[in-house]
């Protein structure tokens, strides 16, 4: 069953931000991951509990898959960038 990383990104550093993109991106790709939305326009059309930022999905074989990537030893210090350069929240989701 695929799975979806999502993540809300508020970006603080645009220029090193898209270093973190660059290379972000073929780790993903080596675990199963097809980015589906990076960024882009959104109309929020209801929002009682929660004010997205910029959203990133990417799909996954499966929740494993998932977790292999933001767990791996390659992406760590990949994801150190992104953390020292945006505030983000990620989850992932079950797809069907």
């Amino acid at each position: 069953m695929p799975a979806y990383l999502l993540v809300d990104t508020a970006i603080e550093n645009a220029d090193e931000y898209e270093k973190y993109k660059a290379l972000a991106k073929p780790i993903a790709e080596k675990y199963g991951g097809v980015y589906r939305v990076r960024g882009g326009d959104m109309d929020v059309l209801e929002n009682d509990l929660w004010t997205p930022t910029r959203m990133v999905i990417v799909e996954f074989p499966d929740r494993q898959a998932a977790r292999a990537f933001v767990d791996s030893e390659e992406y760590a210090p990949v994801k150190r960038l992104r953390r020292d350069n945006a505030r983000c929240t990620l989850v992932i989701l079950d797809g069907f």
